[in-house]
């Protein structure tokens, strides 16, 4: 399959509702279609992600260094500190590995092409809110019929997997 590279798609919905269960089913699945995957994740809980503190890493950075690379047995671990981190520069770092595939996990108020998924109808807002919206998936399936006069496609969990990877990979 000839991708436009990379093919960027958007997971988007409140706290717990299902954006990393779903994240790791499409990239189990696409990298089982041989494409290469990145991902990029907004840590929405407040704060800075976790990292392993008294490491020489860290030491380095605590020392005032930009960025901090670790290799070791093929696996490389990139730390680096600034303001705050726009998505387009972490795509453009990401890009960096030529992937096929950029998965974007969060970052609901960004334009890229995306899935939303809807808990309940307190988070029906989210299709008046968001732009770019391709498909909307639905984990109560009474949402479906409120649905049912959108012009958007509205699925189940399930089949917006397939959706999903279908657009994918026709893209």
């Amino acid at each position: 399959m000839a991708l436009v590279k990379p093919v960027l798609f958007q997971i988007a919905g409140y706290q717990n509702s299902g954006k990393t269960t779903l994240s790791l089913t499409l990239i189990n699945q696409l990298t089982a279609a041989g494409l290469k995957v990145a991902t990029v994740k907004h840590h929405g809980h407040g704060g800075k992600p976790e990292v392993v503190e008294a490491k020489d890493s860290d030491k380095h950075i605590k020392a005032g260094a930009a960025v901090s690379l670790v290799e070791g047995g093929g696996r490389m671990v990139i730390q680096a500190e600034k303001g705050p981190w726009s998505l387009a520069e972490e795509i453009d770092m990401l890009s960096f590995f030529k992937p096929d595939v950029i998965l974007i996990e969060g970052y609901k108020n960004e334009p890229f092409p995306k899935a939303v998924i809807l808990r309940d109808e307190k988070d029906l807002e989210l299709v008046e809110k968001l732009q770019n919206i391709q498909v909307i998936l639905c984990r109560d399936p009474g949402l479906q019929d409120l649905l049912k006069d959108t012009a958007l496609t509205v699925l189940n969990m399930d089949e917006g997997v397939s959706w999903i990877l279908g657009e994918i990979t026709k893209k």
